[in-house]
């Protein structure tokens, strides 16, 4: 019974369902528009469509699909968006730029899918990215961090990001690149090195996507200065108490050099013990210092060393040694005598060097026999340095020969000049002073006697008039003329009797002797024969012994090569005493008699060269020249 009743439900649930179905409307696919595409960029779009009609049936998936060709389908390029009838929108993406692309909306129910009416685009172009350049930080000596902020892709995947920097106000020629760690979009940073200190660098941020590489604007930084590089150079012209220096500043560290120089001293550390040599500023390049006051035979160390704002730097210590002390150097000058002393000359040097040491005396030496030295007479200077000295010799010997060096004394001891010669003057017992001369090996008087006491300090008669003179039988003196004036330039005039006294000349001198003459005439390059004759003889002594001015023009000229100094004072003639021939003739009286009342005297002539010798009366009035006596 059951069964029956569970056939009998079935039976009616299918009649029914039958009835339902003859009465129910036929099924269609979907019906649909596609909507303009919006938002478009070089890689997405937005799009959409409007379901209108599900066709009968519940619609199973909506969306877009696109391509590059017409009439895309869901087997190509789709995206999805939802279920049902109605509007709706669907990006699209992964397009690439700057294409054309169609489009069409879809829908799918039971029956199929349908697509709406196709609609096309192009994506935009891709451009470049937009990049900043951001403040640079850290900056040090050979570091700093730059970098930027990339703030647009352009369109496009950003590909490479990062900084050109170069010491040029356009980085991005000719600079050094510095990509970021990373690529994309936003803020970046890159650390840059290997830069000089104190320079001024540009900085530039960039970016490449396709389209290529955008830049932001250039900002400036400067690196801080560091110290100078600087070495030390070998020392040269190394002298006693000199030497020369220096170093090359390779690198100014990014700052102007403020000084540049060398330490040194005899310490191995003479940038801290020793003493500073600046030399004249500059930037980098080589510079030498004079090294000066040093010590003769001392090792020195010395170290180059420069100075900027960041510091000061220094070289490598090197080190010289100077050369030791020699004796110095000195040359003499020649001596001079003293107007008012026959005793004393002014002698000296002057000492070119002192050989690396220490002068500790100069001064001269003198003596009456070659090459004298520290051992014999001295007298130093005042003063024991370098350069010029005088001093005064004095206690001499009166018509005296003395051969005078100048010395200087130091470590190493005592240095000669050349050796220099100098004859002392004589004076009278009147105290009057006689210039001297050397001819041969005989000291001469180069002035004519002017005493007129004896040099036992007895009076000489003065005999004056004319015929005084002319009458006279005994010893007497006379001036030119009776005028005494004439005595400072001629001297006196002597007749035989005071010459024959022995006592006319200063003590240790004697009135030349006609032999006297004569050896002083053969010096002068008379022959024996000639010098023995009488009246004119020789050739050209005359001259030699004549002065060259004071004489009567017309004449001929001396020469004085002798240093006789011969003047026209003339004479006293014996006959009438009268005053004779001033300006042109020199006579001299010699101590020779020639008989009981005669003696041999010597002229010289304004208008002849040679040398005049014969004997005249005792009285005649002649100059007299001394010789000094024989030791």
């Amino acid at each position: 019974m059951k069964k029956v009743l569970n056939l009998l439900i079935l039976g009616c649930f299918l009649v029914g369902i039958t009835t339902l179905n003859s009465c129910k409307k036929d099924k269609d696919m979907p019906t649909l528009t596609t909507t303009t595409v919006t938002a478009i960029t070089t890689m997405g779009a937005t799009s959409g469509g409007n379901i209108t009609d599900d066709g009968g049936a519940e619609v199973t998936d909506r969306g877009i699909c696109w391509g590059t060709a017409t009439n895309p389908t869901v087997s190509g390029s789709k995206v999805s968006s939802g279920v049902g009838s109605g509007s709706f929108t669907a990006d699209l993406t992964g397009l690439t730029p700057s294409t054309l692309y169609y489009v069409r909306a879809f829908a799918t129910n039971s029956e199929g899918t349908a697509y709406g009416n196709e609609v096309s685009f192009s994506t935009a172009d891709v451009v470049g990215a937009t990049v900043t350049t951001a403040t640079v930080t850290a900056i040090a000596q050979g570091t700093a961090t730059a970098g930027g902020n990339v703030t647009g892709d352009g369109g496009a995947e950003i590909l490479e990001r990062g900084v050109y920097f170069g010491t040029t106000n356009n980085p991005s020629s000719g600079g050094t690149k510095v990509a970021a760690a990373a690529a994309g979009t936003g803020a970046f940073t890159c650390n840059l090195t290997g830069l000089t200190p104190g320079t001024l660098y540009y900085v530039m941020a960039f970016a490449t996507n396709s389209s290529g590489t955008s830049y932001g604007t250039a900002v400036q930084f400067t690196t801080t200065a560091a110290a100078p590089t600087v070495t030390t150079a070998q020392a040269s012209q190394v002298a006693q108490a000199t030497a020369v220096a220096g170093g090359s500043v390779t690198s100014t560290g990014g700052a102007a050099i403020q000084e540049r120089g060398v330490y040194f001293g005899t310490g191995s550390d003479p940038a801290t013990t020793g003493t500073k040599a600046t030399a004249t500023l500059g930037d980098v390049g080589s510079f030498t210092c004079n090294l000066t006051n040093l010590t003769a035979g001392t090792r020195y160390y010395f170290v180059a060393f420069a100075t900027n704002s960041a510091g000061t730097s220094f070289g490598t210590v090197m080190d010289f040694t100077t050369t030791n002390v020699v004796l110095g150097t000195v040359t003499t000058t020649a001596p001079a005598l003293i107007a008012t002393s026959s005793t004393s000359v002014t002698a000296g040097g002057n000492v070119t060097s002192a050989g690396g040491g220490v002068i500790s005396e100069r001064g001269v030496c003198y003596a009456i026999t070659p090459n004298p030295d520290v051992d014999d007479e001295t007298e130093a200077s005042t003063t024991s340095t370098t350069g010029n000295f005088q001093v005064t010799l004095a206690g001499l010997l009166e018509g005296t020969v003395y051969y005078v060096r100048a010395y200087v004394v130091n470590e190493q001891g005592p240095a000669y000049g050349e050796q220099m010669q100098v004859l002392t003057m004589v004076s009278d017992v009147e105290d009057n002073i006689y210039s001297t001369v050397l001819i041969g090996d005989q000291v001469w008087m180069a002035e004519n006697l002017n005493t007129r006491r004896y040099n036992n300090d007895t009076a000489i008669p003065n005999i004056t008039g004319n015929g005084n003179w002319s009458t006279a039988t005994s010893a007497g003196y006379s001036y030119y003329a009776d005028n005494t004036t004439y005595g400072a330039t001629y001297g006196a005039l002597y007749n035989f009797w005071a010459i024959n006294t022995g006592m006319l000349c200063p003590t240790g001198w004697r009135v030349a002797s006609d032999n006297d003459f004569k050896a002083l005439e053969m010096e002068l390059g008379m022959t024996q024969g000639q010098a023995d004759g009488v009246y004119e003889r020789g050739t050209d002594q005359g001259v030699q012994m004549k002065t060259r001015t004071g004489w009567n023009a017309g004449g001929i000229t001396g020469t004085n090569t002798s240093g006789f100094s011969a003047l026209p004072g003339g004479y006293r003639f014996y006959v009438d005493g009268l005053s004779t021939a001033m300006g042109g003739v020199a006579s001299f009286g010699t101590s020779t008699s020639h008989s009981a009342t005669t003696y041999i005297y010597r002229q010289l002539w304004y208008n002849t060269s040679t040398v005049y010798r014969v004997d005249v009366p005792y009285a005649a009035g002649f100059s007299v020249r001394c010789v000094k006596a024989e030791n």
